[in-house]
């Protein structure tokens, strides 16, 4: 215990750490939540702009946290044989893998602490189910985690670093965060609601936004990728 306790405080602080992963964690949600609030040249659907883009830059930074940064800094570990010493070590790969889930939530937690407030600032004011919405942004971690480590297990570190930042753009414009799905054409935007990015965002815009449940095709896209990505890292994770 006092191993992953040790080992969490090291992923939290390697994490804070980075340049890179405040800039994709903090940095980049915070500037776009402000940017196109104050500017309005996005098409959202709502009255207000922040009532839209405050849901959608959490889900964000859920992402870039979840399976980005994840994916990136594990990558890298691996090519450089640090998660093969670390799973030799007393620590193990189960509470290895456990330290970094549990950082993970951590950041997140500081991403919230952080987005919510510069919301509320910028006239943000939230309707819904708050616990509902904590079940969704609770099952996307996972699905993004998820990929971040299916990509991090299975390919080089350069190509993860060049494939999670360009799944990060196209999440980016079809997952609902910035540019609403209802905008998108129409084929694109139900190949789009397949994906755990525009699952997350509408439940959060629900949940978060505008008032009311989390619809049932939402809460079945967030289970089949919690429980597929997760599955398919397990099985092609590779430690060196």
């Amino acid at each position: 215990m006092r191993a992953y306790a040790a080992q969490t405080r090291a992923e939290i602080v390697m994490t804070l750490r980075r340049g890179d992963a405040v800039l994709l964690t903090l940095g980049i949600p915070v500037l776009l939540l402000v940017f196109f609030s104050l500017v309005d040249v996005l098409p959202t659907t709502t009255k207000d702009p922040i009532t839209f883009l405050a849901p959608g830059i959490l889900a964000l930074g859920v992402m870039s946290t979840a399976m980005v940064s994840l994916g990136i800094a594990t990558g890298f570990e691996r090519g450089y044989g640090v998660l093969k010493r670390l799973g030799t070590t007393p620590l193990g790969r189960p509470a290895l893998l456990a330290a970094k889930i549990t950082a993970i939530l951590a950041v997140e937690l500081v991403q919230v602490a952080v987005l919510v407030p510069v919301a509320l600032g910028l006239g943000w004011d939230p309707h819904g189910d708050v616990l509902a919405g904590i079940g969704a942004f609770l099952a996307a971690t996972v699905a993004f985690a998820g990929l971040g480590l299916l990509m991090a297990g299975a390919l080089r570190p350069e190509v993860t670093l060049a494939a999670a930042n360009g799944l990060y753009l196209v999440l980016l414009l079809l997952g609902g965060m910035i540019v609403p799905l209802s905008k998108l054409p129409g084929g694109l935007a139900d190949a789009a609601r397949l994906l755990p990015a525009a699952a997350l965002s509408e439940s959060l815009f629900h949940t978060l936004g505008v008032g009311g449940a989390v619809p049932l095709e939402a809460w079945l896209v967030l289970l089949v990728w919690g429980v597929a990505a997760p599955v398919a890292a397990g099985l092609t994770f590779r430690w060196e």
